[in-house]
Order: structure tokens, then sequence, then C-alpha cells
């Protein structure tokens, strides 16, 4: 299942419902800074915690880009295919994919 949240919101890194953690749900993510030019792909099992997370500024390498929001992400049954659909966000098929999808 994927999801996009509106681009164009104004929103300071609200989750999509029902995006929050639950039994058997893992999570390909694509966030993007509200201030900069900078995307961000990873996975995790808590979307709104791992966006938190980010925006609180535990994920160092990002930390000069927050507050991020969550732009789009997908939904899986197991952690290695969330695992895989993000190594594929970061290649060049993945990125022109994204690009796409997230195109106003």
């Amino acid at each position: 299942m994927d999801r996009m949240e509106d681009s164009g919101s104004s929103g300071g890194g609200s989750i999509p419902s029902g995006a929050a953690m639950s039994e058997g749900k893992f999570f390909a993510y694509v966030i993007r800074s509200i201030h900069f030019d900078y995307i961000y792909k990873g996975h995790c099992k808590d979307l709104e915690l791992r966006l938190n997370q980010h925006n609180s500024g535990l994920t160092k390498s990002i930390r000069a880009y927050i507050p991020f929001r969550v732009i789009y992400y997908e939904e899986f049954l197991t952690l290695e295919e969330a695992i895989s659909r993000e190594k594929y966000f970061k290649s060049a098929a993945g990125r022109r994919f994204l690009q796409r999808k997230l195109a106003p």
C-alpha cells in the first residue's frame, strides 16, 4: 500500500492517518525538509515515532535540515520488504519513480 501526503501542506511533520505503529506493519518512507531542498529515504516499524526522532535531531546526519514532513510511504508486512523498497528508492530507478509519483 502506498500513500502520499499533500506536498503543499504546511504541517510540521504530521503523519497521515493509518501510518502509526501496528502489529505486522513496516514502512518504507520519504521525508522532505520543510525549509531546505532535501529528501531522506528510510524504513521503520513506527512511522510517527521515526518522524518525531528525525525532527528531534536524533538522526545526526540530517539534523541540519529539520523539520521534516512525510511526503510518501509504503506499508509492508515484513521488515525485509521495507528494507528492499528503501534500497529501491535510493537507486536511480527508484529516484525516477519517486519523481514521477511526487510530481504536482
